[in-house]
């Protein structure tokens, strides 16, 4: 097939400046560029980063300070907090965007599908009935309906009515 499908608000990804080292822990240590980076929310054990990359508009991670590819090696406290914030995201998703539903998801280990394998991460993804259409069902690719700054910018503004 000859069709091209441009994005070019993927550029960034492709040209953009790579950071040295685990991405996440870039982020966990840069508490002064936290918009820039797409930071929701942080606290002592984790903190909660918009995907970069989402599979639907809203979809951010947990991820804790701790650098480890084990949750076998995650302090039972800090797997505790994530499920807690885990609990208050969908709220969260389902009050700022109207998420009909909300799939929660760990890929652990490259094997298990993990894009950033050395750092363990909760992804929560919101759903809407019929969300899947001809674009990804077909060619493989993802559209993308509202503007990435707007949903940061809501889902942030209304992060201290939940957590």
């Amino acid at each position: 097939m000859d069709e091209i499908l441009y994005a070019p608000w993927r550029d960034e990804y492709v040209s953009g400046e790579r950071i040295d080292g685990c991405v996440f822990c870039h982020i966990s240590t840069h508490k002064d560029a936290e918009d820039e980076l797409g930071v929701l929310y942080r606290d002592e054990h984790c903190f909660m980063v918009m995907n970069k990359y989402p599979y639907t508009p809203g979809h951010f991670m947990i991820i804790p300070h701790q650098h480890t590819d084990k949750l076998e090696d995650l302090d039972p406290a800090v797997w505790l907090h994530m499920s807690s914030l885990a609990q208050k995201g969908v709220a969260l998703l389902k009050d700022a965007i109207n998420a009909q539903g909300v799939n929660i998801g760990m890929n652990l280990g490259k094997a298990g599908g993990a894009g950033i394998a050395e750092h363990i991460h909760m992804h929560l993804v919101p759903r809407w009935e019929r969300d899947t259409n001809f674009a990804s069902s077909i060619a493989g690719v993802r559209v993308y309906s509202t503007d990435f700054d707007k949903i940061f910018n809501k889902l942030k503004s209304l992060i201290p009515k939940y957590i």
